[in-house]
Order: structure tokens, then sequence, then C-alpha cells
């Protein structure tokens, strides 16, 4: 039985003065039937997936009186291995980082290249956490816009580098939350631009957050192909959306050398727990198996989308493995009513568009029943 908790002194502490009306970041976590809201993988790991694991997390487990491996080559070899498979880049583990989910490479990469007296850029709409990566390392945060289809104008972007000249820009692929994948007429003027546009002359770190590359449309390119010639081009990763890994929380970046050994300086002593390293490394055994769902997704995705389109619905786009879809005149009564209905999808975006996850089939019928009757209603 747990004893009351005794009341607290009444004691001011010495909040930073930006975060003292701030709140903790997160997407609802509510106990509802069909959980479509933070854009996980909704297949558990298979039987031969979770027994690797467990060999693996067991074996390391013998050792957890020492430290782990602080340098994880291993880990990053078997993913430049994958990356080679899945997008034919040629990577030597050293160009490979791996932290605690993608948000800890993200913090690492501000930690680095961002800090006061520095700017961090991207283009709304984009990843809510992208700003609080920027206040967290003291990092001043500046936003321009994307067009009307949630593209970005390389014109406009490029200008806007030159006149802010940030340290970091930050530019998902597919985005969050539209799905919208960066083209080549996009990116590449950014890459030149930023080559000499940082703070001092120096380059800006062009950061291509590709969290759901893997469920990327045929025909669209991996920001992967171009790090030969970008020394100041860094793509993110995860293990939690393709791989199915959110629990395990493992994201990694690839890029050069130079730029991952920056990163080496400011990171925790040890950051990678030995049991994290070796649930990487297990799961990463299973690769085929775990692409091969993808494939699925992929197909539930375009469904989904045909479906709303079908429902009078603007759609749009999508590279990873949500849709966003709109518009309405009140979507939060939308949102609600899903959820009266036992479905949590997400209010994020602009006005009057939701965000949906790819679920299962049952999962993706059950939404469409919901979303029929809320319309209807």
């Amino acid at each position: 039985m747990t004893s009351p908790a005794l009341p607290e002194p009444d004691v001011r502490l010495p909040v930073r003065p930006e975060l003292a009306d701030e709140q903790p970041y997160g997407a609802p976590q509510l106990d509802v039937p069909v959980l479509l809201n933070v854009n996980e993988n909704p297949y558990p790991p298979s039987p031969a997936v979770i027994d690797s694991i467990a060999r693996a997390a067991a074996e390391a487990a013998s050792g957890l009186n020492r430290y782990p491996d602080r340098e994880f080559l291993d880990l990053r070899a078997d993913l430049a291995d994958y990356l080679l498979e899945e997008s034919g880049a040629h990577l030597a583990p050293e160009q490979v980082w791996v932290a605690n989910g993608s948000n800890e490479v993200m913090l690492h990469l501000l930690q680095a290249f961002g800090g006061p007296g520095r700017t961090a850029l991207s283009f709304a709409p984009t990843y809510s956490m992208y700003p609080e990566y920027a206040r967290d390392t003291h990092t001043a945060w500046v936003t321009g816009n994307r067009e009307q289809d949630f593209t970005i104008d390389p014109e406009r972007a490029v200008s806007l580098i030159q006149e802010v000249r940030p340290a970091v820009v930050l530019l998902p692929s597919p985005n969050n939350p539209t799905g919208t994948a960066l083209r080549p007429e996009e990116l590449n003027p950014i890459l030149a631009a930023a080559r000499t546009s940082g703070p001092d002359g120096a380059a800006s770190v062009v950061v291509v957050d590709e969290a759901y590359a893997e469920f990327r449309r045929t025909g669209t390119r991996s920001a992967l192909d171009l790090l030969a010639d970008n020394p100041h081009l860094a793509v993110t990763r995860t293990l939690s959306k393709a791989f199915g890994m959110a629990g395990a929380r493992v994201g990694y970046l690839a890029a050069s050398t130079d730029l991952v050994d920056r990163l080496r300086v400011v990171r925790l002593p040890y950051h990678l727990s030995a049991v994290t390293q070796a649930v990487a490394r297990a799961a990463l055994t299973h690769r085929a198996e775990l692409m091969a769902q993808i494939a699925s997704l992929r197909t539930e995705r375009d469904a989904l989308a045909t479906w709303l389109t079908e429902q009078g619905l603007q759609v749009v786009t999508s590279d990873a493995n949500f849709v966003l879809f709109g518009r309405f005149e009140d979507r939060n009564a939308i949102w609600q009513g899903l959820l009266d209905r036992g479905v949590l999808i997400r209010q994020t975006g602009p006005e009057g568009w939701l965000r949906v996850s790819v679920g299962t089939p049952q999962e993706m019928a059950r939404f469409r029943t919901a979303l029929g009757e809320v319309r209807q209603a």
C-alpha cells in the first residue's frame, strides 16, 4: 500500500524564464480500441523477432556490470549495411550515429551546431518538436512558410537562408504532419545556398529528417543519395516507424565523418545502453520480414487516400505512413466524434486539417465507419 504524499514546502524553483509556462510535449495517450494518432507501426514484432531480441537482451544482461561500448561500431556497421540495401548508400560505420530515438539525435545536432546567438530554420507546417529542440539548446527558432500544396519554394527558401544565416536547417522528408516528400528541385538549391550561409561564413548544417522514408512511394529519392557531395548534410532515420520498434527508442543519422565526430563531443558518456544496442542489432537481422510489412502499409495508405478523396475530402499526397485530410469547419468536432466511437486520430497541422495514421485493415475499416457516422451526424 502506498503511503500518502507528505505536503511539500512552498519553495519557488529557479526555472528558466522561457520554460515557466511550458507544458511537456506529447500527443494524447488514451485507452481506446483504435489508436491512429502517433504514426506507429500497427503490427507488433513477430514471435521470431521477439525471440531474437530476448536472446540478445539476455546476453547483454550478463555484462550489465560493465559500461556499454561507447562507440557502438558494430551497430553502426549494421545500420550502414542496412542503408546500402535499402537506399544504395555506401557508408562507413564512422558515418553513422545512433542515439535514444531520433529525438536525441536531433538534440545532439542542435547541441553541436546551435546554441546562443545561433538560429535553426524550418518551413511550416512542420514537426512540432523542432522548436522545442531549439528552445532547449538556447537556439533561436525561425520558420518560413510552405506553399499551398505544402511544398517548399526553392527561391524563397534560398532567400530566407541567406537572410537568416541559420546554423541548422531542419527539413523533414516526408514532412510531418503533411506526408510531403522533398523533391530534388527543392533540396538541391537549399544545399547549395547552405554551403556558405551559416554563421560567420561557415556552412549551415542541413538536416533531412527521414523518419518515414521507408514508406516513400516508388521514384521518391532519399537524401542519402546526396551525402557524398554535401559534407554539411545529415540524414536522420529511426527504427520506431518502419521497424515497429518505437518502444526500443533507437534513432540514427548518416553524415560525413567530420559531422558525426562533432556529435561525439556533445553526447553524454555511454549514452546508448548495452541492451539498446543488442535490441537494435537483433531487429536489424529481421529486416527482410519487417520491410515486407511496409509494402502492405503502403498499399493500405494509398487505399485510405483514395477512399477519403471519394468522400469529397481534400487529401495531401503522402510518402509516409499517415494521411493529412480535411478541410473541416470544426475539426475538433470531427476529432471528438471519432474518439467517442473509439478511434483516436490527431489534430495537428494547419487549421481545418486532421491526420490519421495507417493501421491494420481492421483498424482502417473501423476508422472509415466512424468517420462516415460522424459526418452524417
